[in-house]
């Protein structure tokens, strides 16, 4: 198979067609991001995503970026046939399988649509995966499979697997008990489970960021788009928990940090001859609080935000970050990039995409 890509400078007629990886979930937050890094790494990335949760202007602003036309095929990963097709097209080395709903509050109110949607994709992907011998998979996990740390605020792989909090946290460890039972039935199949933590922040261009359809659940959009006045305040959920100042503290990690890890759990995967399955966290291994992320972006932007406390939210852990250690060790990745970072690129994006 001949891929044919524009580039600014290069017209690549002919890739080693061995590099080609589905990115399932592609035109999303991480996805996007995950893109742009694969491509940057020798790559040949092809995006499947049905923009329920994305928009088709997150694949421009790749393009933009790498100087690369994108292979993008819209389609439902939980619709078998038609992405059974996308098998048949390209002859995959890895997939790095992203699509799923993602939001604990809207879980708790939907949580049938969570399981169809999150379960129904990940056991299509794995089918193929294992009918077209495609042997690595890189799986978007997360740390709300932990649960609620007992008597820990940091968790390490080995960490027990708690109850989870939402429909979205069971959707993850549900999806891993899967992935654990074909790896154990003897399918010729290399897993990684990333269990990231809270990917924030955009890409340094400004070209490609978050983008929430409607009101945003994730605190980062919600901060700069009650800064830029698309929102008219943020409410704080809870201020009376157990932690530093009375709220959530979570482990935000600059999502380039968590696109790289990816590519280093792809590349990972090539070394290894036999099939395994293997969970890693991908955090930074501190942890921020609501209130701190707040603080750090007025300091970072100059701006005083609008917002108010809240009651807690149903779903929501207390306190939860990450121990990094395995990552340094196996994958050889650490994050690199800090909170301030995270939350200066983030308004960066949402003042260029009020532009737009």
């Amino acid at each position: 198979m001949t891929a044919r890509f524009k580039s600014n400078s290069f017209n690549f007629e002919a890739m080693d067609t061995s590099k080609y990886i589905l990115v399932t979930g592609g035109a999303g937050f991480i996805g996007s991001h995950t893109v742009v890094e694969l491509i940057e790494n020798g790559y040949i990335p092809v995006i499947v995503d049905d923009f329920r949760n994305s928009e088709e202007s997150s694949v421009k602003g790749i393009e933009k970026i790498t100087g690369t036309s994108i292979s993008v095929r819209n389609t439902d990963v939980c619709d078998f046939s038609k992405l059974e097709k996308v098998f048949r097209e390209f002859n995959f080395t890895g997939i790095i399988h992203f699509a799923a709903y993602k939001a604990v509050g809207e879980s708790v109110q939907k949580p049938l649509n969570y399981y169809q949607n999150n379960l129904v994709g990940l056991l299509n992907v794995l089918q193929l995966a294992t009918k077209y011998k495609v042997k690595n998979l890189v799986f978007s996990s997360s740390c709300t499979v932990y649960g609620e740390p007992k008597n820990t605020k940091v968790v390490t792989e080995e960490s027990a697997i708690q109850p989870a909090n939402s429909p979205y946290g069971n959707t993850k460890q549900i999806g891993e008990e899967i992935i654990n039972d074909l790896v154990a039935s003897g399918a010729d199949i290399k897993i990684l489970n990333l269990r990231y933590f809270n990917p924030v922040g955009a890409h340094s261009s400004a070209l490609i960021g978050e983008l929430p359809i409607g009101k945003p659940n994730n605190l980062i959009p919600a901060v700069t788009q009650t800064a830029i006045g698309k929102l008219e305040k943020i409410t704080i959920f809870g201020n009376d928990y157990d932690t530093i100042d009375g709220t959530c503290v979570r482990d935000y990690i600059h999502v380039v940090d968590v696109a790289n890890a990816h590519v280093s759990g792809i590349k990972w995967l090539e070394q290894q001859e036999n099939s395994l399955v293997e969970n890693i966290n991908i955090g930074t291994g501190k942890g921020t609080s609501v209130l701190e992320i707040i603080h750090t972006f007025e300091e970072v932007s100059g701006e005083k935000l609008n917002w108010e406390f809240g009651p807690r939210r149903e779903g929501d852990v207390v306190e939860i970050f990450a121990d990094v250690s395995k990552s340094k060790r196996i994958l050889n990745w650490e994050a690199k990039k800090t909170v301030k970072e995270s939350v200066k690129d983030a308004w960066n994006w949402e003042k260029k995409e009020l532009k737009h």
